[in-house]
């Protein structure tokens, strides 16, 4: 399929370089536009329908992430490219597809573009229809710890659990339980259950899923209406359970 993309780069022999990559590497990559400066990118963001966004880090008059902080609503991935790699988790901070060091390798530039590609494929075949996870086993139990011996619970009562530093909540329609357990090992615990780890705080009973929306990392609404968050790195995880 075909990806709409605009580059943002302040250099313009590394606009060019890119550019010629692109055309060469990744036929897919429909370029609309470059930019120079975060205003210029934010027209162009502003002014067409994007998949992808190339996005230098380092930019006079300001960064990527200011640039990123006045686009809160996102229907596009961001590929960061840069020469610093101290901003790799500002960038998972801001849901980044990928994340590209200059010199731009060009295998990674290709994965980094399937990355993006498989994503945009599956949100666009998954839109206006029942969702219909291919659901592994939900029927089970699981014991949960208290002081005072253990709690039985149905793992398909779970809605989601939450991390809370070395506790997790567990998250039922009604009531949610806090366990002196890590998120890690209710995701090792549950993995042979549709239990997906959506986000660094998040895992989600995948059959309990309503919703999903695009923007940012993207985010999952569960079927008591809470809003979870989907982190960039995790979404092609999960798109992949329907």
């Amino acid at each position: 399929m075909k990806l709409n993309a605009i580059i943002v780069e302040d250099e313009a022999n590394s606009r060019e370089i890119l550019k010629n990559y692109l055309v060469k590497y990744c036929p897919n990559v429909a370029l609309l536009g470059e930019a120079s400066s975060i205003q210029e990118g934010l027209d162009l963001i502003k002014g067409n329908a994007l998949d992808l966004v190339f996005l230098d880090v380092e930019m006079p008059f300001g960064n990527a992430f200011d640039l990123l902080d006045q686009v809160p609503e996102r229907n596009f991935e961001t590929v960061f490219v840069t020469a610093y790699n101290q901003y790799a988790m500002d960038a998972l901070n801001n849901h980044a597809a990928y994340y590209l060091m200059k010199p731009i390798n060009i295998d990674e530039l290709i994965k980094a573009v399937d990355h993006v590609s498989d994503i945009v494929s599956k949100e666009n075949a998954l839109a206006d229809k029942v969702l219909t996870p291919k659901l592994k086993s939900v029927i089970g139990k699981i014991t949960i710890p208290q002081q005072d011996g253990f709690q039985v619970l149905n793992v398909s009562d779970i809605l989601y659990c939450k991390a809370d530093d070395n506790y997790t909540e567990i998250h039922l329609e009604k009531k949610k339980i806090l366990v002196s357990k890590t998120l890690k090992y209710f995701e090792e615990v549950l993995t042979e259950f549709a239990f997906s780890r959506i986000h660094k705080s998040y895992l989600v009973n995948v059959n309990e899923v309503v919703n999903y929306k695009k923007g940012k990392g993207g985010s999952v609404v569960v079927s008591n209406g809470k809003e979870l968050l989907v982190s960039a790195s995790r979404k092609k995880e999960f798109l992949s359970y329907f």
